[in-house]
């Protein structure tokens, strides 16, 4: 969970915001829901309902993570809408529509994406999941079957399910604004991209880098945007071969970015470059071992806190004190500075049952 010194980041009020660089296409026809299905990493099935999923490219990286809005006789999609390695969403979905009874539009110039969380009607529906793991390391929500649709039903409006405490996320025309002004505090989108890093919660392509990110290596896996047992779809096997046999060594996960000899940055940036290497430095003369390989990526960045996607083997060694993660940023004059980034894990994040850890270590195991 994130250190108690950094409470004072989240806000304590209801609050809504703008996402910016969005997209919305709409995907509409009888045979939309079967078309979705056989494209994006989760199972779209009937009746249409709201969702969160992503398109990998044929060799298994992620293109884009979205989410899916019901809507009548088809559905929204939005997804980050700058330019990027991938190929452009809507033309890329053309290409594949063929005899298919599909009608794809961009809808970007008649709505906006805003996010609302922090109130009571923002959580109330938020319930308890279950997780299952695989031997590889990835996890998959388990849903209470008794509940309601996870992602809820209401039109326009998403549960974001990504993580415990998100809030809403809302499909509203361009011109208006979301009736949950009415009880939050309208504040800015930077202020939004703060709230999601606090929760440990990628997305878009400064996080989630298109034609080179994997979707476990993401955490599109533990946020629910990955079905490992649905029929074919673009990306299916190199995803389905590494959740059975491969093992998952990288993770995304928020850090505390700050001064070697601090605990937190006193006068932080608003932002730090993306994709600078994250170096793992050895603070512990006795450590024992290999020397610690790769770095790490830090990702989006606001008020001292990030994302950096991290090899696990160098958040182990944090948090036993034999490591540290630096990175350097260029300033005035040719000069350098190094700076700390701290890991740490969600407090939503699943823990993993202690029978699987049993069975690691003893090969005996059936498990």
């Amino acid at each position: 969970m994130p250190p108690p010194i950094l409470q004072n980041l989240l806000r304590k009020t209801p609050s809504v915001a703008p996402i910016l660089n969005r997209g919305v296409l709409a995907v509409t026809g009888s045979h939309s829901t079967e078309f979705l299905n056989g494209l994006l990493s989760s199972s779209v099935r009937e009746p249409v309902r709201n969702r969160y999923s992503s398109f990998l490219h044929a060799q298994g990286r992620v293109m884009y993570d979205v989410f899916l809005y019901a809507a009548t006789n088809g559905y929204f999609l939005e997804y980050d809408s700058r330019a990027s390695e991938a190929p452009p969403l809507l033309s890329y979905l053309k290409r594949h529509v063929l005899r298919s009874k599909v009608k794809i539009r961009n809808m970007a110039d008649e709505y906006d994406i805003w996010a609302a969380w922090g109130s009571s009607e923002d959580t109330q529906w938020e319930t308890g999941r279950q997780w299952d793991w695989a031997r590889s390391g990835a996890i998959e929500p388990v849903w209470n079957a008794t509940h309601d649709w996870p992602w809820g039903t209401r039109e326009g409006i998403i549960h974001d399910r990504r993580a415990v405490g998100m809030g809403s996320r809302l499909l509203v025309k361009k011109g208006t604004q979301p009736q949950a002004i009415a009880t939050h505090d309208i504040v800015s989108s930077d202020e939004y991209v703060l709230h999601r890093i606090m929760h440990g919660v990628p997305e878009g392509i400064h996080d989630i880098p298109p034609m080179q990110s994997f979707p476990m290596d993401s955490n599109l896996d533990v946020m629910g945007a990955v079905d490992f047992r649905k029929g074919c779809y673009v990306g299916q096997e190199l995803t389905v071969r590494t959740y059975h046999t491969g093992v998952i060594r990288k993770r995304i996960l928020p850090v505390t970015i700050h001064k070697p000899a601090q605990e937190i940055c006193e006068d932080p940036p608003l932002q730090f470059p993306h994709n600078l290497d994250l170096k793992p430095v050895s603070v512990n003369p006795d450590r024992q071992g290999p020397r610690p390989r790769g770095t790490g990526k830090l990702l989006s960045t606001h008020k001292g806190v990030g994302l950096a996607l991290l090899r696990m083997e160098h958040v182990s060694g944090v948090q036993q004190g034999d490591l540290r993660l630096e990175f350097e940023v260029s300033n005035a004059g040719d000069k350098t500075s190094t700076w700390i980034a701290s890991p740490w894990w969600p407090d939503w994040w699943p823990q993993e049952p202690q029978q699987r850890v049993e069975s690691e270590v003893d090969p005996s195991s059936d498990l």
